[in-house]
């Protein structure tokens, strides 16, 4: 493994603009808030949480070579995400997010993530030609890979030799992307990262429960599946069981984000040796003290 990290990102890095109300909103509304613009995505997000773990993070991904990228990539190294192996675009703009949110959670959201998209399996390079793997000698580390990827690119990855060892960690990015995982579910080293809803696309039905959508995931050949439910019980799904907890009780100031941040808190447990049962409670931990406006 590459010292200069210890776990590879990739997917969607872009800037987030992020604006938020403290009250309840609804179609139409027009309200006073606050509006920031961050780096984000979800490859990001991912990042910069297991940055703040001790981790060491490297992005794969596409970022236009302009003003916004620019910009993009210094930030993403101040706030310790590795963007060696990034791919630069001439000819793409930067990616963007935008999102509204209020005080009964999220209103709309729109991901421009085209850029990605067209850039293909270019982002990949790196894992390809020897730099960081091969299809002769695959790169064995940990991935964190996000479904902002295009559902040809993701079905290549499935089945391509070059992540045969990779600890596969995945996450659809959104419940619109989330039938993209499809064929990650018999994959042999990967591990789904889902809410209720994305957990009822991938297996075409609705469920009351985080253990019964992980039981319906196991049952269609996932290797292990952690589903979250907003407040509601979250539970760990493997062939020696389905493990369920609640995530603690808080104040909630922000929504987009929290997905990222339980999955980037339970690999940076598990990578510290951390049994099933502590990483699942530190990474509700974590998420609930994003969710409440803090950093974990």
């Amino acid at each position: 493994m590459n010292s200069s990290h210890d776990i590879l990102c990739i997917g969607s890095v872009l800037w987030d603009i992020i604006g938020r109300a403290p009250v309840h909103m609804r179609q139409g509304s027009d309200v006073a808030g606050r509006i920031t613009r961050l780096p984000g995505g979800v490859a990001m997000n991912i990042a910069m949480t297991l940055s703040r773990f001790g981790m060491r993070p490297a992005l794969l991904t596409s970022i236009g070579r302009d003003a916004e990228g620019e910009e993009l990539l210094q930030a993403c190294k101040e706030l310790g995400t590795g963007t060696d192996y990034v791919y630069l675009s001439d000819d793409l703009p930067t990616d963007s997010y935008m999102a509204v949110e209020g005080a009964n959670g999220l209103i709309a959201a729109i991901a421009d993530a085209h850029s990605l998209e067209a850039a293909g399996d270019k982002i990949l390079r790196p894992l390809m030609d020897g730099t960081l793997g091969s299809d002769e000698a695959p790169y064995d580390g940990y991935i964190a890979l996000d479904g902002n990827l295009t559902q040809r690119l993701l079905e290549n990855i499935a089945v391509s030799p070059a992540f045969a060892k990779a600890d596969l960690r995945v996450a659809p990015a959104s419940p619109g992307k989330a039938e993209r995982l499809v064929p990650f579910l018999n994959h042999t080293r990967a591990t789904l990262y889902v809410n209720l809803e994305e957990a009822g696309l991938l297996c075409q039905q609705e469920f009351e429960s985080s253990r019964d959508a992980a039981a319906a995931l196991l049952s269609r050949g996932a290797k292990r599946a952690l589903v979250t439910d907003g407040g509601k019980d979250c539970s760990d799904g493997t062939a020696d069981g389905i493990l369920s907890q609640t995530p603690p009780e808080v104040l909630v100031t922000r929504v987009t984000g929290a997905g990222d941040t339980f999955m980037a808190a339970h690999i940076a447990a598990e990578k510290t040796g951390a049994s099933r049962e502590d990483a699942l409670s530190r990474a509700l931990q974590s998420a609930a003290i994003y969710v409440s406006g803090g950093n974990p």
